[in-house]
């Protein structure tokens, strides 16, 4: 480990990326300043020698095709919304190739003319190698969200945390968008949170984020500079904690 690299209080890290955080100010799709500003705070983790898991949403392209999946059966729109996560995480790696950074896209839907298939030993074996790596399809069923996709990847990669990039820059006693006075949790536990009925992730990934100790710190991805704070371990965002 280089000196640079022992200063990262994580080693290895999965992050949860919302589909609509590539969109920027844009009402669908991706945008490409925003999506090459975001790769760059990824880069600057990689270069602490951080070992970065990535898994994608896909909030951003089914947006776009949300009036035509009205009435759709459910398991079908699931379907749908995995296929964005892989177009998604094909336009990341793209802009990571463009910034330097050694990406690899491994998917729970089996498409392996565009993307290899997940094989927890191989993702395991990138990251060793310094290769970010690239979790899209979601859990590869239908009813899952791509939260509970993170929290299983997490577990499965090994990884020390958890990290939900969102608008926001952590969780609060309140909606701060509405009421004035809420303030900011530094660090919750996660029977707090549940008692507190905070909406941090879905049910399914929170409680296996919990049983498996896997903390989880909520910041906000719009800040620059934040996520290589958090990796720092630096006052950013909100730790959920066992």
């Amino acid at each position: 480990m280089t000196e640079i690299a022992a200063a990262a209080k994580y080693k290895r890290i999965l992050l949860k990326l919302s589909g609509e955080a590539l969109m920027g100010a844009d009402s669908y799709g991706i945008n490409r300043q925003m999506l090459t500003r975001i790769v760059g705070e990824v880069k600057s983790i990689v270069e602490l020698g951080v070992q970065v898991g990535v898994v994608i949403g896909g909030g951003n392209i089914f947006r776009g095709i949300a009036p035509a999946a009205d009435g759709m059966d459910r398991a079908q729109a699931d379907y749908v919304g995995m296929l964005a996560t892989v177009m998604n995480g094909l336009a990341l790696q793209d802009a990571m190739r463009a910034l330097g950074v050694v990406a690899r896209i491994q998917s729970a839907l089996n498409i392996e003319q565009v993307v290899e298939p997940y094989i927890r030993d191989r993702a395991i074996r990138y990251l060793e190698q310094g290769r970010t790596v690239i979790f899209a399809g979601g859990t590869g069923n239908p009813f899952f969200t791509t939260d509970t996709a993170a929290a299983l990847r997490g577990a499965e990669i090994g990884a020390e945390i958890v990290l939900k990039a969102t608008k926001v820059d952590g969780i609060y006693t309140a909606d701060p968008k509405k009421d004035p006075t809420a303030t900011r949790f530094n660090a919750i536990s996660f029977d707090e949170a549940i008692s507190r009925n905070l909406a941090i992730m879905d049910t399914t990934a929170f409680a296996l984020c919990r049983d498996r100790k896997l903390p989880i710190k909520v910041f906000s991805i719009l800040k620059s500079g934040a996520l290589k704070r958090v990796v720092l371990g630096e006052n950013e965002g909100t730790l959920v904690y066992c």
